[in-house]
């Protein structure tokens, strides 16, 4: 309904005091009568504020719901109830349904986007929630006018019911004899008026005054007998007094609002009680107005409470929007930045929601600035896991790769290359960031899964390799003792160095660890030995590359054939040297001290030669008892 309808102007309510004012019987004076009328409509001033009503209303109009559903609820209840609500519980009511329907929305969303979904691929879905409000929203509607246009007829039928109310009894007002003889029937018009309802408000005030002015004409006018009069005046004195208890019970009443509510009607029923004793009206009025005030002080207390703790939560609001724009511009680096503050605007939240409402005036606007710096924060974060996502996808693709080249290199038995290729894509593999954690998991397994295959072979495949080194390592440590024990007196030395020599070069490889070790250790005994025989250099050396032609036939066929091609074309060339320095030494003359001299040493070159030539011939020979 109209907040018109609900409040009661200040003229109106002075003149509907007066309406109550009980008619008396049989007066001797029509001074007094006219006197207990005055009077009575004096103690019927309501120590009403003047705005109760709207305080009233607006106080529903700010119901804080605590859920969605609570809001569907009264809702629906209004929809299908027969009661008419305000327009500022109205508005009310869809501010508080689109609140938790935007923070519906806003944890789908969020959980969504944390769940990786695509920000893009978001829909919001139609909400069965939203369709049941604006339907009943619809009905609420259609309610208000029917409710409206209602009102505004019966108004006027109210005002035509009062005028014809007025003209009657200002007919019976016309003289004293008129007064008596209408006495019933204007007892029965008090109540008809009574009965009626709200006017519109520009006829409120006049209509009243000419139905008070009639009334007290007609209230000066009466006779009435003393006897109905005094009892007319107890009736009255009690029930005033039982309204008075009443009243003052309500200082007991812990809901404020509620027992502002119910000293309303209180009051209500005190305009309609006629007067009483003239002794007696100004202490039983002062005891339901003294009544009237403590209640009334403690609701003005009430929302000047109310009206303080807005002023406080708009201030901590501020704080919050404050403290919220400043996490909003903290650097994020990385998605720890991002989590750590969002957990803080989260907690801000929280907190926010703890907080009642601001002012009126500043409720929405505060609101809004909270929100815009919400926004402008899970803005900025979900554009920035958008790329984060597009990277861990591209690096997905990045590990897939890798694991099918392992997969491709899995079932390979080229040990040492593949090895070598494997190895650089492990080290490949950690210089790629992360993948999306729901592959990221199997992609790593996938990869060790084709190493691992390849390892456990390879390491199968070289486990009876490794057995065969250590034996190699043992025979080598054995020659090497035979060889220690070797001395020049013996009458075969060199035989037995060269037997021990060619089945030392004979074993095959040993550890690795322990290559060089026992390398060093038979060359240091064969060099010894070679000193001790005096067995050449050139000797030794061929000896070194008998030893070490096994090795490079490890490298392939190639190899050997490409080191024994190059060693013929080296001994074609010495011979060639030789054949060249013995053309020329036919040429000298050693008739001189110096062509003797010149003599010696191109023969001493040339015996270098046939050395040289001599050695490189065992080395090919050497190759081909290899081959």
């Amino acid at each position: 309904m109209d907040s018109q309808e609900n409040t009661t102007p200040k003229g109106i309510e002075e003149e509907q005091k007066a309406e109550a004012a009980a008619p008396v019987t049989n007066v001797d004076n029509e001074n007094d009568v006219k006197e207990d009328a005055k009077a009575d409509t004096q103690e019927q001033a309501a120590a009403v504020e003047p705005d109760a009503q709207d305080t009233a209303a607006e106080d529903l109009a700010k119901k804080v719901y605590a859920s969605k559903k609570e809001v569907l609820d009264r809702i629906e209840e209004i929809a299908n109830g027969d009661d008419t609500p305000g327009k500022d519980e109205v508005d009310h009511l869809k501010a508080s349904f689109y609140r938790f329907q935007i923070a519906e929305r806003d944890k789908k969303q969020k959980e969504y986007l944390e769940a990786g979904g695509d920000p893009e691929k978001y829909q919001i879905l139609p909400d069965e929630d939203e369709e049941a409000y604006k339907a009943n929203m619809r009905v609420i509607k259609e309610k208000r006018a029917k409710a409206f246009e209602k009102a505004q007829q019966e108004r006027e039928e109210n005002l035509k019911h009062r005028e014809e109310i007025i003209e009657k009894i200002k007919n019976m007002a016309t003289s004293p004899d008129e007064a008596n003889k209408s006495y019933n029937e204007f007892k029965t018009l008090q109540q008809e008026w009574k009965g009626i309802g709200a006017v519109p408000p520009e006829k409120s005030s006049e209509t009243w005054r000419n139905y008070q002015l009639y009334v007290e004409q007609f209230y000066d006018l009466l006779n009435l007998n003393r006897e109905a009069r005094e009892y007319d005046f107890k009736k009255n004195l009690e029930a005033k007094t039982k309204l008075c208890e009443e009243a003052e019970k309500l200082a007991d009443e812990p809901d404020v609002v509620s027992a502002f509510h119910q000293l309303q009607d209180l009051h209500e029923q005190y305009r309609e009680i006629g007067p009483v004793a003239k002794e007696m009206r100004e202490n039983i009025w002062t005891r339901f107005k003294n009544a009237s005030t403590v209640i009334n002080k403690k609701h003005q207390d009430h929302f000047e409470k109310l009206r303080a703790n807005e002023e406080e939560n708009l201030a901590k609001k501020t704080g919050l929007c404050e403290k919220t724009e400043a996490v909003a511009k903290e650097e994020n680096k990385n998605a720890a930045d991002w989590e750590k503050h969002s957990k803080e605007i989260i907690a801000i939240q929280q907190e926010w929601k703890t907080i009642g409402f601001a002012p009126k005036k500043s409720n929405e606007e505060i609101f809004q600035r909270f929100r815009k710096a919400c926004d402008d924060f899970f803005g900025r974060k979900a554009e920035y896991f958008k790329e984060v996502r597009a990277r861990l996808y591209e690096n997905a693709e990045k590990k897939k790769a890798l694991v099918a080249k392992a997969q491709e290199l899995s079932d390979s038995t080229d040990w040492k290359a593949t090895s070598d290729k494997l190895i650089q894509l492990q080290k490949e593999w950690k210089t790629v960031g992360t993948a999306p954690r729901k592959i990221s998991d199997q992609l790593w397994n996938d990869f060790l899964t084709a190493c691992n295959h390849f390892f456990d072979a390879r390491n199968a495949a070289h486990a009876s390799v490794h057995d065969e080194e250590r034996e190699n390592l043992q025979k080598k440590r054995d020659i090497i003792e035979e060889l220690k024990k070797i001395t020049a007196t013996d009458s075969d030395a060199r035989e037995k160095v060269q037997e021990l020599a060619d089945k030392y070069n004979a074993v095959g490889h040993v550890p690795f660890r322990e290559k060089d070790k026992v390398y060093k250790e038979y060359h240091e005994v064969m060099d010894k030995i070679f000193e001790e025989l005096h067995i050449s250099a050139a000797r030794r050396h061929l000896d070194n590359f008998k030893n070490n032609l096994r090795g490079m036939a490890k490298k392939g066929e190639d190899a050997v054939d490409n080191e024994r091609t190059r060693l013929v074309r080296r001994f074609e060339q010495l011979k060639q040297e030789i054949t060249t320095y013995e053309n020329n030494l036919g040429f000298l003359s050693i008739s001189s001290k110096k062509g003797n001299s010149l003599v010696d040493e191109m023969n001493r070159k040339v015996q270098k030669l046939k050395d040289d030539a001599q050695l490189i011939k065992e080395k090919i020979k050497a190759i081909d008892q290899q081959k």
